[in-house]
């Protein structure tokens, strides 16, 4: 799919390289996802009155069975706080549910899960009594979490767990990462092919389609996976990021922060000589934002879930500055807004030299449209609740 080492080494990566290389940037760095994703969190807690309604859509289990684990998945958990505190809202809203019933409590078990590549280690040191504590405190602490964790290394367009063994999944930000480029879109010989482009904002008609396509089947895999792994009266909250606009060549929020200044940084290597332009070519970022319409499709299609609720929501945006009018704070925070989610892949395409070259481009030039980016970028997402037919 995409290229490895510098102009001497080119190694292609394979779809199932790129499910394994793929992540949030880890680690407790600068441009790393756990001090990078306020933003997420935020439009996250945005969004917890929708989560709410959907837990309380779950069909509790009686009391007689109360052994049996009421079991709780974060798909795409990546390794900030964000899925920490969800995890924490839905056991702590489903203890409320059974005590309002007057039923036990059952034990509550969460798993999260995100591809291999994810920095699982610095996500366990998030957990509860671990979190903000040295190791001398936690081992002297008596407190522990309130359910039992673990975590699943695996892609979620695939089975991940036992049949009918899940009550509730969750997925926030994730499910708009395609399990690959579309092999069309980097053929040279078809009319698909992203020459010039690092994304789909603003490309052709056949690569937009091919990108369509392949995010529509990725879903429908990962619906046929959950509705195999989900119990009967359980229920699946979704978000990813969306668009407003029927022409996906328009990918909204998506496109500003992916196919502006990111795509003109990558322009700048190339004229520059430090990449070719056949380098830039072979790089597209996996990431499709979808119609509310092209959700419905594969929904509609899957026939094995009930939509509760499927709208358009409006999350903000994912710079996060103290100083808005200050450009070069504006510049910096797009920037490493962009490497935190992409540096990764970035790196593995072009080498971390290059990839802070790249990414110095990025500052400079989101600082010269500071003011554009504060009053135009904006996120939109799919947001989705679902429950078993």
């Amino acid at each position: 799919m995409a290229t490895l080492g510098d102009n001497k080494d080119n190694v292609v990566v394979s779809n199932l390289k790129l499910e394994r290389m793929l992540s949030m940037k880890g680690g407790k760095g600068e441009a790393s996802y756990v001090n990078n994703s306020q933003a997420q969190g935020q439009h996250a807690r945005s969004m917890l009155h929708l989560l709410k309604e959907t837990l309380d859509g779950v069909q509790l289990i009686s009391s007689s069975d109360n052994d049996i684990p009421f079991v709780i998945v974060d798909l795409g958990c990546s390794c900030g706080s964000n899925t920490v505190y969800i995890i924490d809202v839905i056991v702590e809203h489903m203890r409320k549910r059974f005590d309002t019933t007057h039923q036990q409590s059952p034990e509550f078990s969460a798993f999260f899960c995100d591809l291999p590549s994810n920095d699982f280690n610095t996500l366990f040191q998030l957990l509860p009594p671990l979190a903000n504590n040295r190791m001398e405190e936690c081992l002297a602490s008596n407190s522990h979490r309130s359910y039992f964790a673990a975590g699943v290394p695996g892609s979620f367009y695939r089975r991940l767990f036992p049949a009918s063994s899940i009550d509730v999944f969750y997925s926030a930000f994730s499910l708009h990462w395609l399990s690959q480029v579309p092999d069309v879109v980097l053929d040279k010989q078809n009319v698909a092919y992203n020459k010039g482009r690092i994304y789909i904002h603003g490309a052709n008609e056949s690569t937009t389609k091919a990108y369509k396509k392949q995010f529509q089947s990725d879903l429908a895999n990962f619906l046929c996976a959950r509705s195999k792994e989900m119990k009967r009266g359980g229920s699946m909250f979704l978000v990813c990021l969306g668009r407003t606009s029927m022409d996906p060549t328009d990918q909204g929020g998506a496109g500003l922060l992916f196919g502006t200044h990111f795509q003109d940084a990558w322009d700048d290597l190339v004229q520059e000589g430090l990449i070719t332009s056949e380098k830039r070519d072979n790089f597209n970022i996996p990431v499709y934002a979808p119609s509310i319409q092209d959700f419905k499709e594969v929904v509609e299609a899957n026939g094995s879930f009930t939509i509760n609720n499927l709208q358009v929501f409006r999350g903000g945006s994912p710079l996060v500055v103290n100083h808005p009018d200050d450009a070069a704070e504006v510049g910096r925070a797009l920037a490493i807004s962009c490497r935190s989610v992409s540096g990764v892949l970035v790196d593995a395409h072009i080498g971390e030299h290059l990839g802070d070259e790249l990414f110095t481009r990025v500052e400079r030039r989101a600082s010269r449209h500071a003011k554009e980016l504060i009053e135009k970028l904006q996120f939109f997402h799919i947001v989705a609740s679902l429950s078993l037919v």
